[in-house]
């Protein structure tokens, strides 16, 4: 059984505001209690009721100082993003001016809630590339890609085939950036609009630094750039030629697991380590 509590008598307002936060009353409401019951009652009737018929009104001509707009293209509205990133992509002739067109392109809303743009680290004179999704956490507060966790653990796989990404020598270096440059909220997927805003930024990357080989991290990378349904599973240890524009010939890219999912399933690092023998074989260096 309920028990009714008296309403407090206190001259105070504080104190009596401090009474009901200790009897959990804490939210003001409405200013007048609700019946819900009866509430329930009167949606239930009215949607008994059959519906009034609609009057026959005859419709109201535009005005002439007010004309109607023609709808947008849906598929011209969907791709104003991507559209303006291939223009202001091509229009890039070095990596300086590509970073500076990535900063001013207004093109993906990630920009407007990450801390950096994560545009690429190592020597872009790299024999390879390595692309990955997106930035993290730590990639968005420092500005470079791959300088966490799964960075930490890219370095050491780069240096058991003898590659080091701040290596003097071209030959022994990396080149690593990502297919988006700004951090998503959480770190969750990229979604494919974010994607399809930021991919001709990366192909123009490409295209800049001609690299011998491209290794793509990740299902997401891969799926992306290739233009590939399938999962990473399939995709991984296997070579695709990507036709870049400004490349005279399709680069060559494989693809393999991103270091932070290999954090998560430390059994797949030996699917992994093949995939880089395979990198290495190509690239004839030795460790």
């Amino acid at each position: 059984m309920a028990i009714a509590m008296p309403e407090p008598q206190f001259s105070n307002p504080i104190r009596l505001l401090q009474w009901y936060a200790e009897a959990g009353i804490d939210e003001a409401i409405e200013d007048q209690p609700i019946d819900r019951y009866a509430v329930a009652a009167r949606q239930q009737s009215a949607a008994a009721m059959p519906a009034p018929m609609a009057a026959r009104t005859p419709p109201i001509p535009p005005s002439p100082s007010r004309p109607i707009a023609a709808p947008a293209a849906a598929s011209g509205a969907a791709f104003t993003g991507a559209d303006d990133a291939r223009r202001q992509a091509a229009a890039a002739g070095s990596l300086e001016a590509l970073r500076d067109a990535l900063a001013a392109f207004e093109g993906c809303a990630l920009k407007q809630t990450a801390m950096n743009l994560v545009f690429a680290d190592g020597n872009p004179s790299a024999p390879v590339m390595f692309i990955g999704e997106a930035p993290g956490r730590d990639e968005d507060r420092k500005g470079l890609p791959f300088v966490g966790r799964s960075g930490q653990l890219l370095d050491r796989m780069l240096a058991t085939i003898g590659l080091d990404r701040h290596a003097e020598s071209a030959d022994k270096a990396a080149y690593i950036a990502n297919i988006l440059p700004w951090r998503p909220p959480g770190d969750r997927t990229p979604t494919a609009a974010e994607i399809a805003a930021c991919l001709p930024f990366i192909e123009r990357h490409i295209a800049l630094v001609k690299p011998r080989y491209v290794v793509l991290l990740g299902g997401t990378a891969a799926k992306s750039l290739l233009n590939r349904s399938e999962g990473i599973m399939r995709l991984r240890g296997r070579w695709y030629e990507h036709p870049v524009e400004g490349l005279d010939q399709p680069v060559s890219c494989l693809a393999t697991y991103h270091p932070a999912f290999l954090l998560r399933s430390p059994k797949e690092k030996r699917s992994a380590w093949r995939d880089f023998l395979e990198l290495k074989s190509k690239l004839g260096t030795s460790v």
